[in-house]
Order: structure tokens, then sequence, then C-alpha cells
């Protein structure tokens, strides 16, 4: 896999699959779970729905990063759990990396000091 882990030029992107990469190192959740952990893992500062949620778990799953897969919960139907891959732990550490060097850039250059 040769992305960027983080793409400045599309900060929401680059946000969101570091949100549910960080999440699912902890372990696999369905989706609905990964939601409910990272809105109140951030207080409520990031929130995800269906419409958006999906096409990203489905997008990470076809570029290797997570895997699905499906169990049958009983009278609740069957459900897709999420973890992650071999290469999605490589690209999380990566993201994290990132992101702790964008954070101390962008806090730099708004309260007005050099990096």
């Amino acid at each position: 896999m040769n992305r960027p882990a983080l793409e400045t030029q599309n900060l929401t992107k680059s946000c969101n699959e570091a949100l549910i990469l960080g999440v699912l190192r902890r372990g696999p959740r369905h989706g609905y779970q990964l939601a409910l952990d990272i809105e109140n893992d951030s207080q409520g500062y990031f929130k995800f729905n269906h419409g958006t949620l999906y096409p990203i778990l489905h997008k990470l799953e076809k570029e290797g990063l997570i895997a699905g897969k499906w169990s049958n919960e009983g009278s609740r139907g069957r459900r897709k759990a999420y973890e992650l891959t071999k290469d999605g732990q490589t690209m999380s550490q990566k993201q994290r990396q990132a992101w702790q060097g964008f954070s101390a850039s962008l806090s730099a250059v708004i309260n007005g000091e050099k990096p």
C-alpha cells in the first residue's frame, strides 16, 4: 500500500479513516458499535451516520486495511464485524505519527510559534 497516511488536501477523509482504524486497534467492532465508540471516545465531537460510515468501511475493506466477517446474531439477524488487517495495523501506526506531526505544526502556526 503506497498511499500517504495523511492527505492534507482532504483532511476530513484522512481524519475519518484514522478514527475508524484507531478504534479498531482495540479489537473487532460492527459498524454501529464503531460509530458509538468514536462518538463516546470523542465526547460527541465526532459523529458518523450510516451514509458516511459504511462507504468508508467498504473502501477500507477493499484496500485491505480492514476485514469484515459476517455472523448470525439470532433474532438480530446477520451483522458484519470489522477488524484490522496487518496492513491496517501498519497504516494506523503511520496515521498516528502523521496526525501527531500535523497537530504540532498546526498548533505552532495558530499560536504564532515556530515549529
